[in-house]
């Protein structure tokens, strides 16, 4: 069934949103406009584009304002600050209006052309594309270090793309209501609607090199993803049980640390002397860790059993 077919709910009023986080993009905007604009005309689809400024310091909401007032299709929101890309991705969420949303970074390394593919590939039953740059305009280090980073967190999640951090996807609106992005979880919204039982799929596209300005990107982004992909999996992989997760630890540091507590006895009942030893001295904190990570498991589940809705799932069929 094609966008414009599809019975709108849920507040759609048009069949596609563009969501485009911009930071400092002042100068890619026109051109990024004029190609989403082509691209919809191509499929004959009603659209509408919001550009979030997260707080840049350049003319990126000037000429935001100047697209709108051209075009009342266009429309803009502006952060007082920078409150990253997963701020702007939820602001975009909660503004737009589409049967189906699709994001995509403002430096146009992606590519507008490519939404018809994704509109294609939602159509054959899926709830999320992604994009996947198979050629990356990118540095080596930065491509090295995305492919540790997607290995990594499909490991973790359980769904397996060659690109999570791509800013080319296209969404059911449903996906976009219910998936709740904070800090630098915008890199993890694959994973967040996998767990939360929709049907994600991958698509290649085309990533072409920077036309303007300079990467955003820092070596901190790095450590915060690491630290971003933890709670994706306790809140979401782990949620129904927090037990689980905290037990497993402290059945670890309880066998580890009952082992070489065992050892230390044996040893003194053999009619050794026992002295302050370094071993002996983590065997017992080893032990008392077990018993912390189990009493924080049980506080946990007590946490969540006051908390949790009536249901956590999604149905995904009705009849």
């Amino acid at each position: 069934m094609s966008v414009q077919g599809r019975e709108r709910a849920d507040g759609a009023t048009c069949d596609l949103s563009v969501v485009v986080p911009a930071f400092n993009e002042a100068e890619s905007l026109p051109e990024l406009v004029e190609r989403i604009a082509a691209a919809a005309a191509s499929r004959g689809l009603d659209w509408e584009a919001w550009i979030i400024d997260d707080g840049s310091t350049d003319d990126t909401f000037a000429v935001t304002e100047r697209l709108a007032r051209g075009d009342p299709r266009v429309h803009g929101l502006a952060f007082g600050r920078n409150f990253g890309k997963a701020a702007a991705l939820a602001a975009g969420f909660n503004a737009a209006r589409g049967a189906v949303v699709v994001t995509m970074d403002a430096d146009l390394q992606d590519d507008p052309a490519e939404i018809p593919a994704l509109l294609d590939k939602l159509d054959e039953g899926y709830d999320l594309v992604s994009g996947w740059k198979q050629k990356r305009k990118d540095s080596l280090v930065k491509n090295q270090t995305s492919r540790v980073f997607n290995w990594f967190t499909g490991r973790m999640c359980g769904l397996r793309l060659h690109d999570f951090n791509c800013g080319l996807k296209a969404y059911r609106r449903e996906v976009t209501q219910r998936v709740r992005l904070y800090g630098d979880m915008h890199r993890y919204v694959p994973a967040l609607a996998h767990l939360d039982g929709f049907r994600v799929a991958e698509l290649p596209v085309r990533h072409a090199a920077r036309k303007y300005g300079r990467t955003k990107y820092g070596m901190a982004r790095f450590v915060n993803g690491f630290l971003d992909l933890l709670t994706v999996y306790f809140l979401h992989a782990k949620r129904t049980s927090p037990l689980h997760f905290f037990g497993r630890l402290g059945l670890v540091c309880l066998a580890v640390g009952g082992a070489i507590s065992l050892y230390f006895m044996v040893w003194w009942l053999m009619g050794n002397g026992l002295r302050v030893r370094p071993m002996l001295v983590l065997g017992l904190v080893l032990m008392v860790m077990a018993l912390q990570f189990v009493s924080l498991g049980l506080i946990a589940e007590m946490i969540v059993a006051g908390r949790r809705p009536e249901t956590e799932y999604r149905v995904s069929r009705r009849v």
